[in-house]
């Protein structure tokens, strides 16, 4: 019977028009035999989740609910531990006489319904939700007092002294930072911060690029959770005066999970920003990244050329490492001898030789490249062209018949070739050097599931048409449950690929003036951050707001 609903949910999808038959031949064909095709379907982002639970809904007949807000009874959690409702992401709602209702991401995992009736000797009904909306809502409420009233109250210490507290793992302290570090991996947050205030402690997390305040604790909480977090990342627990750098790896809801921590010394007391690398979402393929057609046929060649310099540019945090990462996973095959040498190394990438800098040792970026470069290497990426020295080494990598990838802080394309000029390298270098530049920002995409849309506003129009382009309808999120109310969730890169030809080579050569090089390069078709920006506005994905926020228009 089992195999029959399964066959039924793929073609009901179909009628629905949400997805093609080819869509879900794809699915089928790289789905292993535990998962779902639902789930594969999500991954690759055929479909939301919000809109596999309308299928669903329709075709059990169970009802779908959305836990935003919703009235729970505490009492019930003791019915399901916090581990089995995380595992089997299932969460009670509410009780009516002999029924229990509750919330389920799969309402046909029929093993779990037993289990549940058995354990609790109720009968019970069930609703569905959002796998997201359910570990966030075990997050929130679930423990959300048991064992803080103590921390809270700043009631006279227990007899247990302060180093029990923080490593026992019971403690609540423990319990805490283990919450807040979940919380933010299940809303997908990419750093969480823990800001000292003059009377309390912020926490903020980073979703889709933007901080949000998720919780305030009271002020005498602040050194046992920075001794906490300081243990779990092996830095000196002593030291209060100077920044300190350390990582985390730890196992959340049977997922790896990287964390980069730094502290840094404030009047109020240490800031802790926590930097959160998903494993498992980081080997990115290029065509996921968001490129438009030209623009990726452009990157492809850069990267499959065998020497030159190709720089991605951009401010901290606009994905410069993912799309590195990706592209020296298309390059990476046992034929090319591929060596990084990155500050730090945030993913292992099998088969690829990776140098951490390490300056207490003298081994620096033009260290480390000098060294590479004795090891035979096709391919070398530097983390970060940050001075002169490093910047002469690779451009002399390249030269020497390597490809050599590299980022460096600039704002766009063309501005990354003043920078070097500024930095002392000679205009004849890197015009023979440099092959392509990529500039990149991150944009958050619109919600799907609360996407509406709408006519575009008179100064979108304007903005619209000062790029040579027509604008009739544009699409906005009004924020629902699943995107926290934000109208967004995702992010998406828009990008600037530069392909360097001899005219320009010609003119950074020659020294002529800076606005050539802009000619030369609308010349050439090259699209700019900003229009790419509005081509994703007009293809639904974005909205207006956000690519002005990340790209000035000239």
């Amino acid at each position: 019977m089992m195999i029959q609903t399964r066959k039924r949910l793929g073609d009901l999808l179909i009628e629905a028009g949400l997805i093609t038959e080819e869509q879900l031949q794809m699915a089928l064909k790289d789905k292993n035999p535990k998962q779902k095709i639902g789930d594969v379907l999500i991954q690759k982002g055929f479909i939301t989740e919000q809109q596999l639970i309308e299928v669903l809904e329709f075709q059990l007949g169970i009802p779908h609910i959305t836990l935003y807000r919703y009235p729970f009874d505490p009492s019930l959690f003791s019915l399901v531990p916090k581990e089995i409702a995380k595992r089997r992401l299932i969460i009670p709602l509410k009780k009516e006489g002999e029924k229990l209702l509750v919330a389920m991401a799969d309402p046909m995992d029929f093993i779990t319904i037993d289990d549940l009736r058995l354990s609790t000797g109720f009968h019970i009904e069930t609703a569905i939700a959002t796998k997201d909306d359910i570990l966030r809502a075990i997050n929130k409420y679930y423990d959300m007092d048991e064992g803080f009233e103590d921390l809270l109250l700043d009631r006279e210490p227990s007899v247990q002294s302060e180093e029990e507290k923080i490593v026992d793992k019971d403690s609540p302290i423990v319990k805490l930072v283990n919450q807040i570090i979940s919380n933010a991996a299940t809303a997908k947050a990419s750093d969480i911060h823990i800001d000292p205030h003059d009377t309390k402690v912020v926490i903020r997390n980073r979703i889709d690029g933007v901080l949000r305040t998720e919780r305030s604790l009271p002020k005498h909480m602040q050194s046992v959770l920075t001794a906490r977090i300081k243990i779990m990342a092996n830095m000196d627990i002593t030291e209060h005066r100077i920044p300190q750098d350390g990582r985390i790896k730890m196992n959340l809801d049977f997922h790896p999970i990287d964390i980069r921590v730094s502290t840094l010394p404030t009047i109020y007391g240490e800031k802790i920003v926590l930097r959160l690398l998903d494993l498992g979402s980081a080997l990115n393929d290029l065509n996921s990244l968001g490129f438009n057609k030209v623009n990726l046929n452009r990157f492809i060649r850069l990267i499959e050329k065998p020497t030159g310099i190709i720089l991605i540019t951009g401010p901290t945090g606009s994905g410069k490492s993912s799309t590195l990462y990706a592209a020296l996973n298309r390059l990476n095959s046992e034929e090319v001898n591929i060596i990084t040498v990155e500050d730090p190394v945030e993913y292992q990438l099998e088969g690829i030789n990776q140098i951490q800098v390490n300056s207490n040792v003298g081994l620096t970026f033009a260290a480390g490249l000098r060294s590479i470069l004795r090891q035979d290497p096709n391919i070398i990426m530097v983390g970060e062209i940050r001075d002169t020295e490093t910047a002469e080494v690779a451009i002399r990598a390249s030269l020497t018949g390597h490809l050599v990838l590299s980022t460096l802080h600039t704002n766009d394309s063309l501005g990354s070739i003043t920078r070097l000029i500024d930095m002392g390298v000679e205009p004849f270098m890197v015009a023979s050097s440099i092959s392509g530049i990529v500039a990149q920002r991150l944009v958050r995409r619109v919600c799907r599931d609360c996407a509406e849309v709408q006519q575009p506003t008179k100064r979108e129009i304007e903005i619209f048409a000062r790029r040579g382009l027509k604008i009739d309808q544009v699409t906005r999120g009004k924020g629902c449950a699943s995107c926290n109310m934000t109208g967004y969730k995702g992010r998406i890169g828009i990008h600037e690929v530069l392909v360097m030809d001899d005219r320009m080579r010609r003119v950074i050569m020659n020294g002529e003036p800076f606005s050539r090089l802009r000619e030369l390069a609308l010349e050439n078709k090259t699209i700019f951050l900003i229009d790419d920006g509005l081509l994703k506005v007009k293809q639904g994905i974005t909205t207006t707001e956000e690519v002005l926020r990340v790209a000035i228009p000239d």
